[in-house]
């Protein structure tokens, strides 16, 4: 490689990548769990995985973190999220759509990493989670309700 090959490859972004569902119950309220290593609420799932891709992850994460395998929809949200701690992060949001209580019945949850789960109404998510995740939040769910994906920068529109 040349060295100004090796300049541009040191300049290009390396993103990690996560992803996750947005679950809903009959009466519109979203899930959030309690992880067991965070302290504050957050949305099943996780990082991507090399060689998978985010849809995939979702369904991994979704697999590992309720012990359940729901269709997962398509995707509501890309947000662009960079963290001085962890560098670029790029992260999706897919829909998990409503969850049935057959579905709800069988959730076993990943011990080692998740407490609890419940549904809350989207105008308590503020209370609940970190501000960038509660706007990544809502911002699923006006992309649920209008049909169209967002792209945000820090949970926000840019």
């Amino acid at each position: 490689m040349s060295e100004t090959e090796n300049e541009h490859e040191a300049k290009m972004a390396r993103p990690r990548m996560a992803s996750g569902a947005l679950f809903f119950d009959a009466q519109g309220r979203v899930m959030l769990l309690e992880p067991t290593y965070k302290d504050y609420r957050d949305i099943p799932g996780g990082y991507v995985e090399v060689g998978e891709s985010p849809l995939q992850a979702c369904v991994r994460e979704v697999r590992e973190e309720l012990g359940i395998e729901p269709e997962i929809g398509r995707l509501l949200v890309v947000d662009w999220a960079p963290s001085p701690a962890e560098g670029d992060k790029l992260l999706y949001l897919f829909d998990g759509g409503v969850l049935s209580e057959r579905l709800q019945a069988e959730i076993v949850l990943q011990a080692s990493e998740i407490k609890s789960y419940a549904f809350h109404p989207v105008d308590e998510v503020d209370d609940l989670t970190i501000p960038r995740l509660a706007r990544r939040v809502r911002a699923a769910v006006s992309a649920r309700h209008d049909g169209s994906v967002a792209y945000l920068e820090h949970g926000q529109l840019p």
